[in-house]
């Protein structure tokens, strides 16, 4: 499938089915700590860029299967709220199913009001906010030079005024970088007046596009917990069989596109994994020099590095 990915366990959200409407890497930030790679169009511009009924066409088909979903999320490889589509398709799977429907955001356009009345209809919204000065916003986040964190704070808080689901915040703390008390007690002060049902505290553990990037430890992550105050949890993971799992999954990806050429979602789909780990994977790979990324038409593939 193309568009829709899943259901995999989450431990936000149980088993999420998702959505996926953007092209692979267009979003308005290039984070450092990005698993996806490097954002290869940044723009802040709104564009369907998916036909409406592809996607539904395909969770239809899903559906049928009676899985387990507790969740159909609205994410994937690129920033959802770019797609003018995002309104119509919350609206369309509401007539489909009951399932509550997720949206994981950067949060970036969240003070345009057009982008704040079509996430009004989803569930739960989860965005994220690493920053509030925007030295450091530049530095993490390395945003479209159109964007301010002053936006996405006076977004965040129009939108809670007017959101009736669950609104919950994801911070990614880097080492040396957003994780001084300073830079926590003013994010702290910020937050303080948006009634936030949850901000969830993330750090890099995986790889991301800048390998410079260092995660916190378990313990370095429940003092910054602290100093932000209720409602806070750490929802970083430090599994120690990860390293195992990733070689096997390098191992695997390498042997299908040494046949063939396959696109993102055809090699998570051939996994069973969800694509943003497939991604990742994927992205190691190419740093490693063992598979190459090729354009053709409108669609990536990836393909076994040639000797």
């Amino acid at each position: 499938m193309k568009y829709i990915f899943g259901p995999v366990p989450s431990r936000r959200l149980g088993f999420s089915l998702g959505v996926d409407l953007i092209p692979f890497k267009t979003c308005s930030l290039d984070c450092t700590y990005c698993q996806l790679g490097k954002t290869s169009h940044k723009t802040i511009e709104r564009q369907a860029y998916t036909p409406l009924e592809e996607p539904l066409k395909e969770l239809r088909a899903v559906l049928k299967h009676k899985q387990k979903i507790d969740y159909i999320t609205i994410a994937g490889s690129g920033e959802p709220t770019l797609s003018t589509q995002l309104g119509p398709i919350i609206t369309s799977i509401k007539e489909i199913t009951e399932i509550p429907v997720a949206v994981l955001t950067n949060g970036t356009l969240l003070h345009r009001e057009d982008v704040r009345s079509e996430l009004l209809q989803a569930d739960v919204v989860i965005p994220s906010l690493d920053t509030v000065s925007q030295e450091v916003f530049n530095t993490v986040n390395r945003p479209h030079p159109d964007l301010s964190v002053s936006q996405m704070i006076l977004g965040l808080d129009r939108f809670r005024n007017a959101f009736p689901g669950k609104l919950w915040l994801e911070i990614m703390l880097v080492r040396g970088i957003n994780d001084s008390p300073e830079e926590l007690e003013r994010m702290g002060d910020a937050l303080s007046t948006i009634k936030l049902d949850m901000v969830q505290i993330n750090t890099p553990v995986r790889p991301g596009t800048d390998r410079t990037c260092k995660p916190l430890t378990a313990q370095e992550l429940v003092c910054c917990k602290e100093v932000l105050g209720e409602p806070c949890e750490v929802i970083a993971s430090f599994d120690g069989r990860q390293h195992t799992l990733e070689a096997n999954l390098k191992e695997k990806i390498c042997s299908m596109v040494s046949r063939r050429p396959l696109n993102l979602s055809e090699i998570a789909g051939s996994l069973g994994m969800d694509r943003e780990k497939a991604a990742e994977v994927l992205s190691l790979l190419e740093e490693q020099g063992k598979v190459e990324l090729h354009k053709h038409g409108t669609e990536y593939y990836y393909q076994a590095k040639r000797s």
